[in-house]
């Protein structure tokens, strides 16, 4: 079966055959209820807190200060939506490339009184610091900026920007989906500088979907999203998905065990993508920032973004186009637009984002199909004109 060579690890990775080895006798033989009282359900229930223990020790934090979910989407609305129902309305500051499920729960809060402002970045994707600055002076009562972004890469100084933010007392949480097991993360670090609360997802690391945690500290009281029998601290109700809860901590004790070496054998194959970028002639956005080593997003002058993601998925290779498009109204990426980059450029952004599996043979071999895609490309469009 022809399979493509897969360049999205920043949408989803393949599960670590060792992680899929754990989880598996928690789907049939292992079945009990983590809430029951008997066998089947205290070895349940062991099993979800080794599995805490092993996230809370790969980020630096204590068992008791993760709180699964369903994953990063779940987590993030639970810290906007579960912080705003337990404070009197006020501002939220958010960055204006956070993803979605931040923005879109922050403008939710809008109904209730709440106002919500976008802090901007700069050309290169980092946070401006004159619009936090400006936030900063409205004394918010909640902030949330991710630590890198999904579609960029680009790393933010989170630690600095909680400091900043301590003299307003505002709850400070960020989104660590993207940079939990790319980059260095520790939670106890991040929490003395003024961080409250941070997300992760299973799925982004070589473990399961349906599994992510919202590490909080103790202090930060949330009104719970979903109520009912008090799982998770009462936080988070409903019968606990003990085989990807499992897979989730397993994924994060190997995520430790391989984390610098991996990273750096990244880097090397993504100069080589930039490299081969740059002799193609394209736009590699947020290069001269701090970045992911897996992640490169770029565009070619006068190619679409769609378009190309497609045939290069005909051509075998899988990448991520980075607008968010519809036939009906194609928009350019959010994320783009705050960096201030042209609409016609940012509609041909494509990212590819790198995993452990990745060689440099599909590295160079991406690099043959993109220049032979964007010539016949370019040559329809010189036909057609």
């Amino acid at each position: 079966m022809f399979t493509p060579v897969y360049l999205d690890h920043n949408a989803t990775t393949p599960v670590d055959p060792r992680v899929l080895e754990a989880m598996l006798p928690w789907f049939s033989q292992r079945y009990g209820n983590a809430s029951s009282r008997h066998e089947y359900g205290r070895a349940a229930r062991a099993a979800i807190d080794e599995a805490r223990a092993r996230v809370a020790t790969a980020i630096g934090a204590h068992a008791t200060e993760v709180v699964f979910t369903s994953g990063g989407s779940e987590a993030n609305n639970l810290l906007v939506k579960g912080a705003a129902g337990n404070m009197k309305p006020g501002l939220v500051g958010v960055s204006a490339i956070e993803h979605p499920c931040v923005r879109e729960p922050a403008k939710a809060l809008q109904r209730q009184g709440w106002q919500v402002q976008e802090i901007g970045v700069d050309g290169e994707g980092r946070l401006s610091a004159e619009d936090y600055a400006a936030v900063l002076a409205k004394r918010p009562s909640l902030i949330s900026v991710m630590l890198a972004n999904n579609e960029t890469g680009v790393i933010q100084d989170i630690g600095r920007c909680a400091e900043a933010a301590r003299p307003t007392r505002a709850w400070f949480h960020t989104d660590a989906v993207q940079a939990f097991g790319k980059i260095p993360v520790d939670f106890r670090a991040l929490n003395a500088r003024g961080v409250h609360a941070m997300t992760l997802s299973a799925h982004k690391i070589g473990g399961p979907k349906g599994a992510g945690a919202l590490v909080l500290d103790k202090r930060l009281d949330l009104a719970p999203l979903i109520s009912g029998g008090g799982h998770e601290r009462g936080l988070r109700s409903g019968t606990e998905n003990v085989p990807a809860i499992v897979g989730f901590g397993v994924a994060c004790q190997l995520v430790s065990e391989q984390e610098s070496a991996v990273a750096a054998r990244l880097a090397s194959l993504r100069s080589i993508v930039e490299r081969g970028l740059a002799e193609q002639g394209a736009t590699i956005f947020g290069v001269d920032a701090e970045r992911l080593p897996n992640t490169v997003y770029f565009a070619l002058p006068g190619i679409d973004g769609e378009t190309l993601v497609a045939k290069l998925d005909r051509a075998g290779f899988a990448v991520a186009s980075g607008a968010a498009c519809s036939s009906a109204n194609p928009e350019p990426s959010h994320v783009l637009m705050a960096m201030g980059i042209e609409p016609g450029l940012a509609r041909g952004a494509v990212r590819v984002s790198l995993g452990r599996e990745t060689t440099a043979k599909e590295v160079s071999d991406f690099l043959l199909a993109l220049a032979e895609t964007v010539f016949q490309l370019r040559r329809l469009a010189v036909l057609a004109g």
